[in-house]
């Protein structure tokens, strides 16, 4: 647990569009002001790690290092159990340059396919890792799992990256017919904070370590 006061401005320590608005949304209730790494104009590090979380450090402390304000890094990823936990650390890399993931969903029903796998139904689960940094090199790390199932053809036309695939568990929709709100949005259940993403569930741990109180709701 952070023993500093977290306020003022924080940077989101991604070029991500999607992530951003999601992280952004998270961080709305506690009163910080945010600006993107992209936004900065702030180059992209060289993600070496071979965890998401590692991965996710290296964003937020090169963040923190260039403008000596708190950082906020994700890394994350789906891992499909029929593919050994492909795509895994490389689910960006599947899309290409420039991203294409179309082409991306594409190519997941075509690895199961050629494994001799059954694509509708695979087991699934996102991962994300979320690290908060300071400028003197202090982290905190939390991580969420959110378990599902794949599903094709795609469906839906909200979120973003694999999305149209993957159907959590207890849902019959996909995360891209899931509104932005029930996707990553926190309510509370019986004094407990509760999210349904991957990445909700990991802000969820990181708020608890990280001691922030929310102002509104």
């Amino acid at each position: 647990m952070s023993a500093r006061p977290l306020s003022g401005r924080i940077v989101i320590a991604t070029h991500n569009a999607g992530k951003l608005a999601e992280m952004t949304e998270l961080l709305a209730p506690y009163g910080l002001e945010c600006a993107s790494a992209g936004a900065l104009g702030l180059p992209e590090p060289v993600e070496n790690g071979t965890m998401y979380a590692e991965n996710a450090a290296i964003k937020a402390l090169a963040a923190a290092k260039a403008t000596g304000l708190p950082a906020l890094a994700d890394d994350s990823g789906l891992s499909i159990d029929d593919l050994d936990g492909a795509p895994g650390l490389f689910t960006a890399d599947w899309a290409g340059s420039p991203r294409d993931f179309g082409a991306a969903m594409a190519r997941v029903k075509h690895e199961l396919d050629i494994r001799g796998c059954q694509p509708e139904g695979a087991k699934a689960r996102f991962v994300s890792a979320l690290v908060l940094a300071w400028p003197d090199g202090e982290t905190l790390i939390a991580e969420g799992r959110c378990y599902g199932r794949l599903t094709f053809p795609p469906r839906g036309d909200k979120g973003f990256g694999y999305d149209p695939i993957f159907v959590p568990d207890g849902e019959s929709r996909t995360f891209g017919e899931i509104s932005s709100e029930e996707k990553h949005g926190l309510r509370r259940v019986n004094g407990r904070l509760e999210g349904l993403s991957h990445r909700a569930r990991a802000f969820i741990r990181l708020v608890d370590r990280a001691s922030l109180q929310e102002i509104s709701r």
